[in-house]
């Protein structure tokens, strides 16, 4: 507050400028900072190996390091160990046993963030990877190509939002459909960069707007096939080929696009005041091996062990984050939509998560000791890892029973016995139980869909 004392003492003149300099005061310590742009970036089966700021050595990724060291790096951050369930967790902030129906299909009587930003007067665009309609299973509405509009994007540029897989894939030659439009077919064009021009072209027709940018990444998911930036890329034949090897490339050049998003912000001078948000969905791909400080890691997606589910988190927000650091407490995918609700300042409305925006602004911060993930994938090839587990940096709990110590053992080989554990593991057990009590069993029968 603003006080004046004993001005009618005071001289005339210097009563004005005295006034002059203290409502001057007032009103800068009155006026709130702007409200940030914020851009969600998450990459298709990544796991948290695959960062070379994280201890990879078998992949390059100088644009993501660069923001971790300058932003926060979250090593904890824990994600459904599928892409479907990750995709509905995030966007709506709810446990997968409340909204998660059939794998490929998010309902549209649930809100997303899309639609949160939206009410609170953002422009909102998504780019990337849709796959939410349920086209495999041909629910009500699979051919709606109003879908992203109804969950709160005014824009979008999208694969898979009413085409299968089967009638156009998402790399060279890509079936993109953008704003209504199926785009012209196209072999030399990239689907990665056509969604990111896209982005980048929003983030231009917006930058005197506050914008939200949701963009699922098409990359890294297989086909493991070349880049432009690979020497494959120069044939026809050979830029379709898949192969392993062109994983590395992969990565890559999904570091390279988000260097493009971000130059784009600081050419449009909004870099200050962008959150820029970058996560996995799900650990890597079981068919990729991958180097690292601490020995090769084989991806484990799909999985419950912490391969299947340990992914990469970094975020940027130069504005607010003027202490680069790890941070070590533990994310869940519920998360995001109760930190979008506290940067908004409005009521998280009924996800479950909790706010990490006090990480984001350098205040005081409240370790998440334990995360609980509730998983039923509907998905045929990784029906048998359906469970339900809580877990600390350390120890996880199934509702099977089954814990473990995953320091000791990372893979789940050896479930420990209650009379093996020591007075601190019991009381970590029971913490665990405790939360694993809120969640309700795996059903025995679910809808399965096999997809290869």
């Amino acid at each position: 507050m603003c006080y004046f004392k004993n001005l009618i003492k005071v001289k005339f003149p210097l009563v004005i400028l005295v006034m002059f300099f203290v409502f001057s005061n007032c009103e800068s310590q009155k006026k709130l900072p702007k409200r940030p742009n914020v851009i969600l970036i998450m990459a298709d089966d990544i796991g948290f190996e695959c960062l070379s700021v994280n201890g990879s050595t078998s992949y390059k990724t100088p644009v993501l390091d660069s923001l971790a060291r300058t932003g926060v790096n979250f090593t904890r951050a824990i994600s459904q160990p599928l892409c479907t369930p990750s995709r509905v967790k995030i966007m709506t902030g709810k446990r997968n046993y409340k909204n998660y129906e059939y794998f490929t299909y998010l309902n549209p009587d649930q809100k997303t963030f899309g639609n949160l930003f939206k009410e609170n007067g953002y422009k909102t665009a998504i780019v990337g990877k849709w796959q939410l309609n349920g086209l495999q299973q041909k629910i009500d509405g699979y051919e709606d190509n109003t879908r992203p509009h109804h969950f709160g994007f005014d824009e979008y540029s999208l694969w898979q939002l009413t085409q299968l897989k089967k009638q156009g894939e998402r790399f060279s030659n890509p079936l993109i459909e953008q704003n209504g439009k199926l785009l012209d077919r196209d072999p030399d064009a990239y689907g990665p960069d056509v969604v990111s021009n896209y982005a980048i072209d929003f983030i231009k027709r917006n930058k005197d707007n506050p914008f939200f940018i949701y963009y699922p990444m098409l990359l890294v998911h297989n086909p493991f096939v070349p880049t432009p930036d690979s020497k494959a890329w120069n044939s026809l034949e050979t830029r379709v080929k898949p192969d392993n090897r062109f994983f590395i490339d992969m990565v890559a050049y999904m570091d390279k696009i988000i260097g493009n998003i971000v130059n784009e912000l600081k050419v449009q001078g909004i870099a200050e005041n962008t959150l820029v948000i970058f996560v996995g969905d799900n650990g890597t791909n079981l068919n990729i091996v991958s180097n690292t400080n601490n020995g090769p890691v084989k991806g484990a997606k799909g999985n419950t062990i912490t391969h299947g589910n340990h992914v990469p988190m970094v975020a940027s927000w130069p504005a607010s984050v003027k202490k680069p650091k790890s941070y070590n407490g533990l994310i869940n995918f519920s998360d995001f939509y109760a930190t979008f609700a506290a940067l908004l300042n409005v009521e998280k409305d009924n996800s479950d998560g909790i706010s990490f925006k006090d990480v984001l602004m350098d205040e005081e911060e409240l370790n998440r000791e334990t995360a609980t993930i509730y998983y039923d994938p509907m998905w045929g090839n990784n029906s048998g890892f359906r469970n339900v587990f809580s877990q600390t940096d350390r120890y996880k709990l199934y509702k099977s029973g089954e814990f473990y110590d995953m320091k000791y053992d990372l893979f789940e080989k050896k479930s420990l016995k209650d009379m093996e554990l020591s007075e601190s593991q019991l009381l970590i057990k029971e913490k665990l139980q405790k939360n694993l009590d809120q969640y309700p069993d795996l059903p025995k029968e679910k809808p399965i869909l096999n997809i290869k």
